[in-house]
């Protein structure tokens, strides 16, 4: 998410708390052990604005 511009701006527990320049803020659960289940990530893509393409080009250019 940092590459598409979002920076944390605080973590509460196992939650951490991002938000862009266009004030759109988004909640990414960080449970150790635990990956994000396809349905929160797709949701957490759409607040964000960002296309399932456009975040697996990111993801390959790891």
């Amino acid at each position: 998410m940092e590459k598409e511009g979002f920076k944390i701006i605080r973590q509460k527990g196992s939650h951490i708390i991002m938000i862009n320049s266009r004030k759109v803020r988004i909640v990414i659960p960080m449970h150790p052990g635990k990956d994000i289940k396809p349905g929160l990530a797709r949701a957490i893509l759409r607040e964000a604005g960002i296309s399932r393409e456009k975040f697996l080009k990111f993801l390959r250019e790891k």
